[in-house]
C-alpha cells in the first residue's frame, strides 16, 4: 500500500473518533517534509490533459499542490490532528509562483497548519504548502479546509473571525457581469478520474452514495480541479483552449489544439486567490466567465467559483 493510502485508511479509522469544535483545540506543531525529487512526467501529462494545460515549459500553477497533497493527507490524519479528514471541504486557496516551477525542477515539499478558526458553519484549518528549488522558495500556497458541524465557540478559546478580509479581498462578487466565454459538460466520473491523476480519493468526490453519508445529495467536483480548469482556460484564452465553447470535460471531447502562446502574449499567471462559493454537483454544465483579473464559475444562476489572479508584466 502507498504512503497516500495508508493516509487514508488511517483517515477512515479516525475520523469517527475524532470530534470537530471541542474547546481547547490545537494544531499540530511539525511539518511533513518531501525531499527534493524531479515531477513524474507521466502523472503530470494526466493531470495537464484533464486540466487543459498546454505550456510544456512550466508545471502548472495548481501542480505543486497537488504534488503536496499526500503531505497534507499525512498532517490531517495525525491523532494529533483536530478535524476529522473524512468530509472536509476546501473552502478557499491562494497560490503564489515565485517563478514558474519546471518539470527539471527538484522541488522539496513542505506542508504544516497554520490556524484553526472559528466559521458560521463549523471550524476551518489553514494549510500552507511550499516548494523550494535548491533552498528557495519557488512556490507556495495557503488552503482552507472546512469541517462542518454545529457552531458552539471558537476552536482553542479564540475568537471567530472570516478569512475572507485576506483571502477574498478582491474576488468577483456572484454574477458581477463577468462575460460569459465557454460552457464545459462535467461528467459523473469526474471525482474520480480527478482523484486518479491527483490522490484525492475522498468520498465526497466519488460516488452519490458516500457523498450522501457528508450531507450532499449527490458526489461533487474537487474545487482544485475547477481551479486549476479556468486557469488553463485564462492561460490559453476562449477560444484558443480543449473545452473553449460548449464542450467537454479536456480529454474526453474534441477541440482545437492549443499552444503556450497566448500566456505568453498576456504573461504568465503569477498567482491567484479563489473561493469555492457552492459545490459543483455531478454531473453538471457549467459557464466559465471572465474579464481582466477576475473570473468566475457558475451553473445557471448558482456560482460555484470566483477568483482573481495576477499575471507577470
Amino acid at each position: 500500500m502507498t504512503a497516500l493510502g495508508v493516509s487514508l485508511l488511517r483517515g477512515a479509522v479516525t475520523s469517527p473518533f475524532k470530534r470537530a469544535g471541542g474547546p481547547g483545540a490545537t494544531l499540530p506543531t511539525g511539518r511533513e517534509v518531501l525531499p527534493a525529487a524531479p515531477t513524474a512526467p507521466a502523472p503530470l501529462a494526466a493531470y495537464r490533459t484533464l486540466c487543459g494545460f498546454t505550456d510544456p515549459e512550466t508545471l502548472p500553477l495548481t501542480y505543486p499542490h497537488v504534488l503536496g497533497f499526500p503531505l497534507a493527507m499525512r498532517l490531517m490524519t495525525r491523532r494529533s490532528f483536530p478535524l476529522p479528514v473524512l468530509g472536509l471541504v476546501h473552502t478557499w486557496i491562494e497560490i503564489t509562483a515565485h517563478r514558474p516551477p519546471r518539470p527539471e525542477d527538484r522541488l522539496e515539499l513542505t506542508v504544516y497548519a497554520a490556524e484553526l478558526t472559528a466559521h458560521r458553519r463549523g471550524t476551518e484549518v489553514t494549510v500552507v504548502t511550499e516548494a523550494r528549488c535548491a533552498g528557495e522558495t519557488v512556490w507556495e500556497s495557503r488552503s482552507g479546509y472546512l469541517s462542518r458541524h454545529a457552531a458552539s465557540g471558537a476552536p482553542g478559546g479564540t475568537a471567530a473571525r472570516s478569512r475572507g478580509a485576506t483571502v477574498r479581498a478582491g474576488a468577483p462578487a456572484a454574477g458581477a457581469g463577468l462575460p460569459d466565454l465557454a460552457e464545459w459538460r462535467l461528467p459523473g466520473d469526474l471525482g474520480r478520474r480527478y482523484g486518479a491523476v491527483s490522490g484525492d480519493r475522498n468520498p465526497i468526490h466519488l460516488h452519490p452514495l458516500t457523498a450522501r453519508l457528508f450531507g450532499f445529495p449527490r458526489h461533487i467536483a474537487h474545487g482544485m480541479w475547477t481551479v486549476a480548469r479556468c486557469l488553463a482556460e485564462a492561460e490559453t484564452g476562449a477560444g484558443a483552449g480543449p473545452g473553449t465553447g460548449t464542450g467537454t470535460v479536456p480529454g474526453t471531447g474534441t477541440g482545437s489544439t492549443s499552444t503556450e502562446s497566448g500566456a505568453r502574449d498576456r504573461g504568465r499567471i503569477r498567482s491567484v486567490r479563489a473561493e469555492f462559493k457552492a459545490p459543483v454537483l455531478l454531473p453538471a454544465t457549467v459557464t466559465y466567465a471572465a474579464a481582466a483579473d477576475a473570473f468566475l464559475l457558475r451553473g445557471g444562476d448558482r456560482v460555484h467559483l470566483t477568483g482573481t489572479l495576477v499575471r507577470e508584466r
